[in-house]
Parts: C-alpha cells; sequence; structure tokens
C-alpha cells in the first residue's frame, strides 16, 4: 500500500494492473484447459513460478533506473496486477493442489479475495486516495513496507540456502523446470508484447510492461509454498534459476525494445 500511496492512482497504473491481471489469468486458464500444456507444467508450483514475476524487488528498481518517471505508474500497476493475482488466485491454489481436489471451492475463492492482503491494501489505497490522504498515509507506511520486505527477503534467502548446500542438483534442469523459464522469461514476456503492441501502446510503454513481464519468479511463489507446505525447494529452485537466467534476457529485452 505505501508503495501504491507514492505512486498515486491513475488511468496508467489502472490499465497496466488490468493487463497483467488477465494475462496471467488467461494463460493460467490455457494451461490447464490443454491437455499438452498440462502436462508441461503439472502442478500450480510451476505454473506460478512461470507466471508470477519479481516484479516489486527487481522489476520496479529496473524501471526505476532507466525509465523516465512519467512511465513509472505503468510499471506500478503491473506489479499490483500481479501481487493481485497471486495473493488472490495463488493460496487457493495450492490448498486445492494439496488437498488434491479437482473442484474449484467458489465460496473458498471469494473468502480468498476477501482476505487477500492485496485485495485489503489496494481497497486502503483507493479509500485513502477519495479522502485525499495519499502523502501523509503514504509516508508513514513506508518505514513498515520495508521492513516486510526485508522479513520476505530473509525466508527466501533461508530457502535458497538449503537449495545451494547442495550444488550437485542446483543446476538439475528438469524439463518441467525448462518449462517454468521459458514461460516466465520468453513466452509470458512475449504475450505482454503482443498485448500492447494490438492496443497500440507507445514504446517506452511496452518496454516497460515487457520488462515487468521479463522478470524472474517472484518472491511470493517461495512464501506461499513456504505457508502452505508444497513444493517449497521447487518454488525456490524455480525462483533461483530465473534469477539467473534472467541476467541473460532482461537485458536482451531492454536491447530490443528499447527506443
Amino acid at each position: 500500500m505505501g508503495l501504491l500511496l507514492k505512486a498515486g492512482i491513475n488511468i496508467d497504473l489502472i490499465k497496466s494492473s488490468f493487463i497483467a491481471f488477465f494475462s496471467i489469468g488467461s494463460l493460467l486458464f490455457l494451461i490447464n484447459m490443454l491437455p499438452i500444456m498440462r502436462k508441461n507444467f503439472p502442478n500450480y508450483s510451476f505454473q506460478l513460478g512461470g507466471l508470477i514475476g519479481n516484479t516489486s524487488f527487481l522489476g520496479i528498481p529496473i524501471a526505476i533506473a532507466i525509465l523516465p518517471t512519467n512511465i513509472i505508474n505503468l510499471t506500478i500497476g503491473f506489479d499490483l496486477g500481479t501481487t493481485l493475482f497471486a495473493w488472490i488466485f495463488g493460496p487457493i491454489l495450492l490448498q486445492k493442489e494439496k488437498s488434491q481436489s479437482s473442484n474449484l471451492n467458489f465460496k473458498k475463492l471469494s473468502l480468498s479475495i476477501l482476505n487477500s492482503p492485496a485485495s485489503k491494501g489496494t481497497l486502503g489505497a483507493l479509500l485513502i486516495h477519495v479522502f485525499s490522504l495519499d502523502h501523509y498515509i503514504g509516508e508513514i507506511l513506508w518505514l513498515p513496507a520495508r521492513i516486510v520486505i526485508i522479513l520476505a527477503i530473509a525466508v527466501v534467502g533461508s530457502r535458497l540456502g538449503i537449495i545451494t548446500k547442495n550444488k550437485s542438483k542446483l543446476f538439475n534442469f528438469n524439463n518441467e523446470i525448462k518449462n517454468s523459464i521459458v514461460l516466465k522469461l520468453l513466452i509470458f514476456p512475449l504475450l505482454i508484447y503482443l498485448t500492447t503492441f494490438i492496443f497500440k501502446f507507445e514504446k517506452l510503454e511496452i518496454l516497460a510492461l515487457v520488462l515487468q513481464a521479463g522478470t524472474p519468479s517472484a518472491i511470493s511463489t517461495i512464501l506461499m509454498a513456504e505457508a502452505y507446505k508444497i513444493n517449497q525447494d521447487l518454488a525456490a529452485k524455480t525462483l533461483f534459476l530465473t534469477t539467473i537466467c534472467s541476467i541473460i534476457t532482461i537485458p536482451l529485452i531492454l536491447f530490443i525494445l528499447q527506443p
């Protein structure tokens, strides 16, 4: 909420958040509807790792460093849409996988939407915006927001530490992890590029959103895996390997799309 209040709410932020939210949702739907895709992404941990990007801790800092300030709201909007999707649907999908249920419980989905920290934060930001308290509340929330970031990184670091102990298996690219890397760093950015191109976004706007789409797997994928005790090592390994590979793919996106 702190970052959202600092950025301010405008049409660019809303537009890019919708693009992120519905692009992730569309790909997730296709993966689970098409047998050939479901075979390549056999569980929700692989799917979330291939679709939910590290927009908060990597994408936004990159955007701030290389893009004009008038474009930053687009990147924050994309982060908002990604975060909303991750924390609304991620927990319920992982619970569904853990219980091995084939049906989606719409009551649980509704409760997940209402109880999602992302939903509450967005609603709170909207209320604060209505009462024109953005600046004051944003300053107050900025410190606790940074503390939460530090704690989240500590959780990720501890899990990555467990993974890196077994160096012989660290770079063991099985087919599912390869597919998640390709989905996260190539297919999803391509989808966002085509979407923004079709809707006639400006070149800098396209670059901003494709960069966000091309970020490695998000810290939230590990936090959710830890919370529900499912595929923790898999989530950590996907995050680690997509982060390493993004050292090549993010500069490549910048080189290809730089106006």
